[in-house]
């Protein structure tokens, strides 16, 4: 009976989340495409898709004949697919509509994109065509979009203090600042800026992306030319797998919700669209992360087959040619170790159903260095070796276990029992005020006396 309930609670938790409106920021989404992901302002964001078109790439087994750029070409350039620059860009573009298609229907948002080989480039270029559209730069256009800015100060890094010094100079356009002479933008900047300015002017920025944070999610995907079974499906996803849960364990934290994309073969839309859905990870599971993938990856496996049956019927024929898998909603593990319920668990004795409390003490692991453990000397109340002179378990309290205690807790306990030796009537007026307010009060399970609990009382 037991075994029948907790299946039934799992299939409730693993019903599929819808995702209203909102319920992703802007972020998270992107960083289910790509780790690298640095915040701008309110809504721009620069994102490094490099490694993410490099397996792209590596994974195209058809020519290249076939590839085709999203949204715009900036001055309607020619592509040319055996410039590998040309390829990586057109890939790029590729991501950028995957971005925004995504944006638009789990955000609800609109937005532009600029796809270049370099985040001054990119942030310059997006605003090209408006609204809602994308514009990819290749490298036979630097010049021309720079050319185009009607002021210096247009350029990303030049602010109004620095325009005006370029413009006392007589400099107001990029074409200026470029043919302007070195050594006297030197003498008016100094080495270190004139460089920076004379870079920024011919579009070079070698300036890495830069995570605003801690990410928001964990996210892989394989694409390919064809998956249409079951079998292969589940495999792919089993392959995905290992890498992500290394990435977590890395990270220290656990998720809670776990998503699954997919992208259908498509001939009208080149395949860009993708469906998501999600559902939260039964809780059971969650405490298993960062444990070893072992005993992970075959319920996880379960669980995203599941969500893949609820976007295709596997029964029949498809053909899909992305899968892509994301664990967000990472929260840190709870850090208990310096909380009194970390070393004491309620009991339900027949005391505390009175109204009186009581605890169990639960064992401190082994592991745990900064905790001294139990030793001969300490069973007989005096501190051994390495312990602190001065301070001894109080009467009525296990040494053991008292010697397993931080130091900040032995000290307190220490100190309360010192203290009642020292005032006796305060002591047990304190105490039986205590415990009226228990009996008043039968559901609280602590006592306001660190002392109380290892005495027994």
């Amino acid at each position: 009976m037991e075994e029948r309930q907790e299946e039934e609670r799992d299939e409730e938790e693993l019903e599929e989340l819808p995702a209203p409106r909102g319920f992703f920021s802007l972020l998270e989404l992107l960083e289910e495409f790509c780790p690298l992901v640095e915040r701008l302002g309110l809504d721009e964001n620069f994102v490094d898709i490099t490694e993410l078109v490099g397996k792209r790439l590596q994974q195209l087994e058809f020519g290249h004949s076939q590839i085709q750029a999203c949204g715009h070409i900036y001055n309607q350039q020619g592509i040319n697919l055996q410039d590998p620059r040309h390829l990586q860009l057109i890939l790029g573009s590729q991501v950028a509509q995957e971005f925004r298609n995504s944006l638009k229907s789990r955000l609800g948002l609109t937005g532009c994109a600029g796809v270049a080989p370099s985040k001054l480039l990119a942030k310059l270029v997006s605003g090209t065509f408006k609204p809602d559209q994308q514009t990819l730069l290749l490298p036979e256009n630097h010049q021309d979009l720079l050319s185009s800015l009607e002021h210096i100060q247009k350029l990303p890094g030049i602010g109004h203090r620095t325009s005006q010094r370029l413009e006392s100079l007589g400099i107001r356009t990029v074409r200026e600042l470029q043919d302007f002479p070195g050594v006297l933008l030197e003498k008016e900047f100094g080495f270190s800026t004139a460089q920076k300015l004379r870079k920024i002017s011919s579009g070079e920025d070698d300036s890495p992306v830069i995570p605003s944070g801690p990410p928001q999610s964990f996210s892989d995907e394989d694409s390919f030319p064809k998956c249409s079974s079951e079998a292969e499906a589940k495999e792919k996803l089993r392959q995905l797998l290992p890498n992500l849960l290394d990435r977590i364990s890395k990270d220290g934290r656990q998720p809670h919700t776990v998503r699954l994309s997919i992208r259908r073969f498509s001939s009208r839309d080149r395949g860009i669209q993708r469906e998501s859905r999600q559902c939260p990870i039964p809780s059971h599971l969650i405490p298993k992360f960062g444990k070893g993938n072992s005993t992970l990856i075959p319920p996880l496996l379960e669980i995203l087959m599941k969500l893949l049956g609820k976007m295709i019927p596997l029964e029949f024929p498809f053909h899909l040619t992305l899968l892509s898998i994301s664990f967000s909603n990472l929260k840190e593990i709870p850090n208990r170790k310096n909380s009194i319920s970390f070393y004491l668990k309620p009991s339900t004795s027949k005391e505390e159903k009175e109204g009186i409390s009581s605890a169990k003490i639960r064992r401190i692991p082994e592991e745990i260095p900064a905790f001294p453990g139990p030793s001969s000397a300490g069973t007989s109340g005096m501190p051994s070796q390495g312990k602190p002179a001065g301070i001894f378990p109080p009467p009525g309290v296990d040494p053991e276990v008292f010697w397993e205690l931080p130091p900040e807790l032995r000290e307190e306990v220490a100190a309360e029992w010192k203290n009642r030796e020292k005032n006796p009537q305060n002591s047990r007026e304190n105490s039986q005020k205590t415990l009226k307010g228990k009996r008043k009060n039968p559901g609280s399970s602590q006592s306001k006396s660190l002392l109380d609990y290892w005495k027994g009382r």
